[in-house]
């Protein structure tokens, strides 16, 4: 189970009950999504008490961030497919398939929530998403180093155009994108950024 950088400064007690909070905040949103993880029903569910929490946290959407980091975010490692076109299809059909189940659709509560909440939003992007971000233009890196794309080309703007329409699908509320569609999508965008498909 990962853990929040700081962590490491604590002293036992201190880990044991910050790793009980989390336990707990992580099961509550597996349970009833971000509606029922509130602090209070954190503290029941703990044994920890609010005020101790707050010593850690800011706010509850901040112990949710945590928590959602460290015990409901997909872990899957990165697809190797020999091609750029292989692994960001198949990276978009993993994603596609994650915000498609029970647990994507708390972290869209949780994304959502967030946005509206500064300080919830910078913990998000830091502990949360800045890895998946990276995950990302790592796919990029490998498909430059292959020859397969441009190196000129702007990766931001590519991968936004690759992963921007099943963000769209998934905030939005509509169907989850079928293996088809991705295909057609990574199609596209790769042909009409100049990718050597040869």
């Amino acid at each position: 189970m990962s853990t929040s950088p700081a962590d490491e400064s604590l002293s036992p007690r201190s880990s044991r009950t910050r790793q009980a909070v989390l336990n707990a905040t992580a099961a509550l949103m597996a349970e009833g999504g971000l509606a029922m993880t509130t602090i209070d029903a954190i503290r029941d569910r703990s044994g920890v008490s609010k005020t101790t929490i707050y010593k850690h946290w800011p706010n509850r959407l901040c112990v949710a961030v945590d928590a959602f980091a460290g015990r409901l975010a997909s872990d899957a490692g990165l697809p190797d497919t020999g091609t750029a076109r292989g692994d960001f299809s198949e990276q978009i059909k993993r994603v596609s398939a994650y915000y498609a189940s029970p647990v994507g659709s708390v972290f869209a509560q949780l994304l959502a929530n967030a946005m509206q909440d500064p300080v919830a939003s910078e913990w998000l992007q830091t502990r949360l998403l800045a890895s998946r971000q990276r995950g990302t233009q790592e796919l990029w890196n490998r498909a430059v180093s292959r020859g397969e794309v441009r190196p000129e080309l702007d990766a931001d703007l590519a991968l936004d155009l690759m992963f921007g329409p099943v963000m769209w699908r998934f905030m939005s509320g509509r169907r989850p994108m079928t293996d088809d569609e991705v295909d057609a999508i990574v199609d596209t965008i790769m042909n009409g950024l100049g990718v050597n498909t040869s």
